[in-house]
Order: C-alpha cells, then structure tokens, then sequence
C-alpha cells in the first residue's frame, strides 16, 4: 500500500519540529513538505500533493481559514484532505472550518498517537473516521496559558514569556492586584525570580511587542471575540493581563 503523503504546517518551529520527527518514523507516512507560512501552504500543495494537510489556525500573512479557501479554489485532484491542529477551540472556529471543508479539528495540547490514527482513518476513508470532532485532553491553566501565548506568538525563551504567565496567575488567584501594577505585581514577579521590579516591566513589554511585530494582531480579535486592538495600538502591559486573565476566567465559568 502507497505511503501517506503528509503536509505539515504550523508556524511554532518546535511543534513543526516534532511533528515531522514523529511522523517520519511512521512506515506508512512520508512526510513530503512542512512550512510556517501560511502563503506557502496552496504552493506546497501544488508542488508536493500531500495526501493530508494537518495545518493550524493562526499562520503568518494567510490564516487557516484563507487557506482552506484557497484549496477550495483547487482541482478537487489537488486538494488534500485537512486536519486542523490548533489552540483555539472556540465553537464558532469550529464549525467554520469544518463547513471550509476541514475533516478533522483536533486542539492543542493534542496526542501524537492519536493524531497519527486520525490521519490514517481519514486518508483511508476508513469507517470510524470522524468528520466533524473536536479531541484533546483537559487543559490545565499553565496548559491554557501557553497555548494562549503560542497562538499570540510569544516565543517561549524570552524572559517576559514568564513574567507574563506569573503575572496572569497572580490576576487571576486575585483580580484586584491587576490595579497595583507597579506596588505590588511587578515586585511580587521580580522577587520569584530574583530580578527587579523595572526588568520585569521591561521584560513583559518586550514580549508584547514581539507578539505584535508578529503580525498576530488579527489572532488577538480573533481570540476575544471582537476587535480589541488596531495594529498601531499596542496594549499597555496590564491591559495585555487583564485581557488574557479575563479570558481564561471565562472559559473557567463557562
């Protein structure tokens, strides 16, 4: 039996990373392209002809939902099948994707396994294969955050990636301390990781504005629900916060 052929894209390079190792190590799967941009995706489709795209959501310069327009602007020979491999799991997300054309949405964190038998099950048109789901395990808060973080395009490594997530804990055990920013959020950060108080401050500012140099504004509208910021109006460092903690306290009660 022909190997799968497998397009990967996903604009996190660690994610993109693993996934092509795992996949690669499948007898049956042939991993022929991975990109990070989304204008690259209808490109490599035509180049490749994967069998399966398992793409994101949030992609630089073309977002998922652009891309499956696109495909559905191909020959139906062209057009792979798609699995959507995202953090954000909001219903209407879903459903759109899904009435694109999309065959499968999984949400992040996700299962490798389970990822590699969906692939299998739909690129075979196997019975049991699912058409219009939703999998991924509880998301703890710290979970929750990254993901957050990653569909922004905060990057991990930088120190203000930290200092945020400590920032939004702390909001969140305690709302109020959103409104002593300088007195008592910033010096309760700086002394867990034994910095100072202007560091963190530095530090957070810089990690926002990597999100927004990212071109992820779209992905923060897109995340609320409505349109928050313009490209030129950059959050200060408690409304970004206040913001993401008001998020997840919401999923939290809904």
């Amino acid at each position: 039996m022909d190997r799968i052929r497998v397009m990967l894209a996903d604009d996190n390079l660690n994610i993109l990373r693993l996934l092509t190792d795992y996949l690669s190590r499948k007898p049956d799967i042939e991993v022929v392209a991975a990109v990070s941009d989304g204008v690259e995706i209808p490109e490599g489709v035509r180049e490749h002809a994967p069998d399966i795209l398992v793409m994101d959501i949030i992609m630089p310069r073309r977002d998922g939902f652009m891309t499956l327009e696109a495909l559905n602007g191909m020959e139906p020979s062209l057009s792979p099948k798609v699995i959507v491999l995202t953090g954000l799991a909001r219903d209407d997300f879903i459903m759109r994707a899904i009435q694109l054309g999309a065959s499968y949405y999984m949400v992040k964190p996700f299962d490798m396994n389970l990822l590699y038998a969906r692939i299998v099950e739909i690129a075979r048109d196997q019975p049991q294969a699912v058409t219009t789901a939703l999998e991924g395990p509880e998301e703890t808060l710290d979970e929750q955050i990254t993901n957050l973080f990653l569909t922004l395009g905060i990057p991990a490594h930088i120190k203000g990636y930290q200092y945020l997530r400590e920032a939004i804990h702390m909001v969140l055990d305690n709302h109020d301390v959103i409104n002593r920013i300088t007195k008592e959020l910033y010096p309760g950060i700086a002394r867990k990781f034994d910095t100072s108080a202007s560091k963190v401050e530095r530090a957070m500012r810089h990690a926002i504005e990597v999100a927004w140099s990212r071109g992820r504004l779209e992905a923060v509208n897109q995340m609320v629900g409505y349109r928050v910021f313009a490209r030129e109006d950059k959050p200060t460092n408690g409304e970004f916060i206040a913001m993401i903690a008001d998020k997840l306290a919401v999923k939290k009660t809904a």
